[in-house]
């Protein structure tokens, strides 16, 4: 299961790194090669975006890089076939994220199963509620999926522990409110509000929208088990090239 998995990692790290890319951007070539090199720089896990047309959880950035996988002719269908090539390559936990319409129009179930045969852990599904889940909560148990769920600073204790009841792997809390990219302000409120999101499950905690360096990352050292970065590494992607990640995840630890 991916939460014993990432208990077991954390014994080895007081803090693991995820990284988010867009499947397809700049290309697929290029997209294997930022893989490789993310996971040799020690990322301990990775979401991996199925472009779609409204990303409405992200941000300019990788509203961009869906955007540009798109227009160079991404589909779900090499989706599917880029993931079954990284998991046979690389030894860390993959994931995907999308949106509801691209599992709804490809069939829960199909997608589902496979992402099983894919090797994939798991998925992110930022635009699906609980409430309107049971066909892929249904579907994700039946292939050993973990389906991860997110808290936000506006979620009330109360409906933390219904989405914690739906969740895991591990739950996603977003720093702020709004899209991927902006900036946070890492402050005390924060860390209240992390505390009642560790109050609402036993899974490992993820921390993204917003970490872009080395000090948000300390900040995150102990009051979760996983420090997401996205907009940045693909910001810098587009502005350095491939090689400029290796540093600055590095940098990260």
């Amino acid at each position: 299961m991916l939460a014993d998995v990432l208990r077991e990692k954390r014994r080895e790290n007081d803090v693991l790194l995820m990284t988010h890319i867009v499947m397809g951007y700049p290309n697929f070539d290029d997209c294997l090669r930022v893989v490789e090199t993310m996971v040799e720089a020690g990322v301990d896990l990775m979401e991996m975006q199925v472009p779609f047309s409204e990303p409405i959880a992200d941000g300019p950035v990788i509203l961009h890089a869906n955007q540009r996988a798109l227009q160079g002719g991404a589909t779900v269908e090499r989706c599917l076939r880029f993931a079954e090539t990284v998991t046979a390559r690389f030894d860390i936990p993959f994931l995907f994220m999308s949106y509801y319409n691209i599992l709804f129009k490809y069939g829960v179930e199909p997608f589902t199963r496979t992402m099983h045969d894919a090797g994939m852990q798991g998925a992110i599904v930022p635009d699906l509620p609980p409430e309107e889940a049971k066909t892929y909560l249904e579907a994700m148990e039946r292939h050993d999926l973990a389906p991860i769920f997110i808290f936000s600073p506006n979620t009330s204790d109360a409906r933390m522990r219904t989405i914690a009841a739906c969740a895991q792997g591990f739950v996603y809390c977003v720093a702020r409110k709004g899209v991927t990219g902006a900036e946070t302000n890492f402050s005390q409120d924060l860390s209240a509000y992390l505390e009642r999101c560790r109050a609402a499950t036993d899974l490992p905690l993820a921390l993204g929208f917003g970490i872009q360096s080395k000090e948000d990352v300390d900040f995150a050292r102990g009051l979760v088990d996983i420090a997401v970065v996205g907009s940045a590494t693909i910001r810098l992607l587009e502005e350095q090239g491939i090689d400029a990640l290796r540093g600055f995840i590095e940098g990260l630890r």
